[in-house]
């Protein structure tokens, strides 16, 4: 295929004018904006508490391609692979230049050169390598350690800890040198030449990293191993349209660039750092956020990586599990009990946010993270990482949080949450944030529920507290207002109580609902956060307004900057760039939108809906219950497919599953193998056998 016919290649002719739009290349470990004399490293931070950011590491493959000879230039992401290629071309030699970072190796970054000869010729042809790199860092203090194997090598920690008295991280990069040029030589008709670069944060892993390097290229197996790696992720998770050439492109960019934040399905040090806004090739000092982790990673991005990923899902629940020392220590801090996980986080679970207000008010945040959690259970009913996971000591530190933070009120016989900000940070030290309150409900019946699995005796405060919790609601207007005393129509920044709606699922009519959206779509600042957008097209889904969905979803195209489809926070091209966040929202709209997902306690429901520009959706890969399923949505059927066998299945008894139509109760049998076919309306997806026979007790 060529670029122009293949929509998961993104190729130009020039490269941005805006370097901040190269594309990233990054694998849950490493990341690198192509060119850039820096990268960074996943949990390598340098700075105590709020001026904590990921340590910029030097880049030795900063190398460009040059030749005196004019040529044809062409820019290439391939997003099959992830692969970037520089192509140049003359009426004498092809050169590409490859640049990747090792989708099955973290530590390994490589640099491939490829001359050509066009036309026989007893000339040499040379071609010139510039650089920008330099062995230094204003982050970390380098000093040469002895070459490796032929392989430069430089050492040196951070400058400073994120907490007192911390350990600072050490970094240690061996890689192959770079000459300044390569020539092919007069008898040859082509050449190939690579090099690697290791990134690690001990010298006993970068030397066996490098070793392992040298063997595959060796073997011939550097590229193929990288490029089996991607292929086997792309196996498990597809979304494509039919009918809009743009949205179908966008969706192979955000679903690529979220995947380059995570690590491999193979991955187990169990060293995953989390995943920030900005993903691993940006978050410097004062940039993207500093590389911190936020609820944007619980709530915008990890929906649509679960649904296919459920190793993935559960390194995200395991960093959060990491960072339980310091959310102690915040609950602490702040006077309460239980967990207060930061609004900011980087390796140790301490808030690290430059600005206290948000630490102490954004505490949404802690029913976020156990949403996640949540999620995570029903679908995959894998209790482990509730018991040897230690997933049940956030759940339930987080509802201590919720119980000691909360304030009795005589006047309306409830339970009040006050001195908050909203996730519209546009107000703070209000008082019962719908979302907030919302969120701390559904956490606090959450670590009921778990408690009864687990047959742990609960406090009769978590049931209390969730049951008389306020949540805020204008009879009158029949919508919920953000908080006690907002007044209709002021600004707001972003999706806040939209999101009651989805992904809280808090109960409310249609009206209610589509009294929430008309109240808060026309005060939505334009220029707000690119997330947004989505939860106003889901909740428009959800009420059978497909095309208005529609419209409000390609008001995100404006955020997709440049050939090589990287999102900007902001529509103006400002903010943190490649804005994993709203990439994570755009990708829910069509996968919990269109598909009308919902992961419930005891089934996946879905009800699709299609705008007119759209005449198929495909989902392949979709993971519920340790089985997979490939859905085909089309005007007028669904199709469903469960494949033979679930790999990356972490629960290892799965269950016969059958479709259970709304209207109807028609109840379908999945057979493995075998399409199903049926007509267009609600349903869900659940499991022939009562829950008791799956789950462990």
């Amino acid at each position: 295929m060529s670029g122009e016919s293949d929509p998961y290649i993104f190729s130009t002719d020039t490269l941005p004018t805006d370097l901040r739009f190269l594309p990233p290349l990054a694998n849950g470990l490493l990341g690198w904006r192509v060119y850039n004399n820096i990268m960074h490293m996943g949990g390598v931070y340098n700075g105590e508490g709020g001026r904590c950011h990921r340590a910029d590491v030097p880049c030795p493959l900063a190398v460009k391609v040059e030749m005196e000879e004019p040529a044809q230039h062409t820019y290439s992401l391939d997003t099959h692979t992830g692969i970037f290629t520089h192509t140049l071309s003359s009426a004498s030699v092809t050169v590409s230049q490859s640049l990747y970072s090792h989708r099955y190796y973290p530590n390994l970054m490589v640099m491939e050169v490829l001359l050509v000869r066009q036309v026989t010729s007893e000339e040499p042809i040379t071609v010139q390598l510039g650089t920008s790199f330099t062995p230094q860092s204003k982050d970390i203090v380098f000093e040469s350690g002895p070459d490796y194997k032929g392989g430069s090598h430089i050492l040196g920690k951070t400058t400073s800890a994120e907490v007192p008295g911390g350990s600072c991280p050490e970094v240690h990069l061996i890689w192959t040198p770079i000459p300044s040029s390569l020539t092919l030589n007069p008898e040859q008709s082509q050449a190939r030449w690579g090099f690697i670069l290791i990134v690690a944060n001990s010298l006993d892993i970068a030397t066996a990293s490098f070793d392992e390097g040298l063997n595959l290229m060796a073997t011939g197996n550097l590229r193929p191993s990288h490029e089996k790696a991607w292929k086997e992720l792309w196996l498990q998770s597809k979304a494509e349209v039919m009918g809009s050439e743009s949205l179908c492109k966008a969706l192979i960019g955000c679903l690529f660039y979220l995947l380059s934040a995570f690590p491999s399905i193979h991955d187990t040090s169990r060293s995953f750092g989390g995943v920030s806004p900005g993903g691993l090739s940006n978050g410097g000092d004062g940039q993207d956020y500093w590389g911190h982790v936020f609820w944007d990673q619980d709530i915008w991005m990890y929906p649509g990586i679960a649904l296919f990923y459920p190793k993935l899902a559960r390194a995200v629940l395991e960093y959060r599990v990491g960072t339980i020392e310091g959310a102690k220590d915040n609950a602490q801090k702040q006077g309460y009990k239980g967990l207060k996980f930061p609004w900011e986080s980087a390796v140790s679970g301490r808030e690290v946010c430059p600005e206290d207000i948000y630490g102490q008010q954004e505490i949404h945040i802690n029913g976020d993270v156990t949403l996640a959690f949540q999620h995570y259970l029903y679908l995959t009913e894998d209790l482990s990482m509730f018991t040897e996971g230690s997933g049940s000591e956030v759940i339930f530190g987080v509802a201590d949080y919720w119980v000691s933070r909360v304030t009795w009120n005589s006047e309306d016989q409830k339970y009040h949450l006050l001195g908050v900000m909203p996730p519209d940070e546009y107000y703070y030290n209000v008082s019962n944030s719908v979302y907030t309150n919302t969120v701390a409900k559904l956490s606090l019946q959450f670590a009921v529920d778990l408690a009864a699995l687990l047959q742990y005796p609960a406090p009769k405060e978590w049931q209390e507290v969730a049951e008389n919790l306020k949540i805020p609601f204008d009879e009158e207007s029949q919508y919920h207002p953000e908080y006690d005393g907002y007044s209709k129509g002021h600004p707001v920044k972003q999706a806040d109580a939209v999101m009651l709606g989805y992904p809280l699922g808090l109960p409310m009519s249609k009206e209610v609902r589509k009294n929430d959206l008309e109240a808060y779509e026309p005060v939505t600042d334009p220029n707000g956060p690119a997330m947004t957008w989505g939860m106003f097209a889901i909740g428009w889904l959800e009420l059978g307004e497909a095309e208005k969905a529609h419209g409000l979803l390609e008001k995100c195209f404006s955020n997709i900057q440049g050939p090589f489809q990287v999102w900007s926070e902001s529509s103006d091209g400002s903010g943190a760039v490649n804005f994993l966040t709203g990439m994570g929202g755009f990708l829910q709209a069509v996968l919990f939108g269109y598909t009308g997902f919902r992961v419930q306690k005891d089934c996946l429901a879905f009800a699709p809906l299609l705008p007119n520009d759209i005449s198929e959706l495909c989902v392949r890969g979709v993971n519920y219950l340790g089985r997979q399923m490939d859905w085909l949505v089309r005007k007028d059927d669904i199709c469903i497919i469960l494949r033979e066998q679930a790999s990356g299945a972490v629960n290892a008894k799965s269950c016969d599953l059958q479709v259970v139509l709304k209207a109807s109760g028609t109840k379908i049998p999945l057979t493995s193998g075998q399409p199903v076919t049926f007509p267009r309306e609600p349903g869900c997806v659940c499991k022939e056998a009562s829950m008791s026979s799956c789950w462990p007790f």
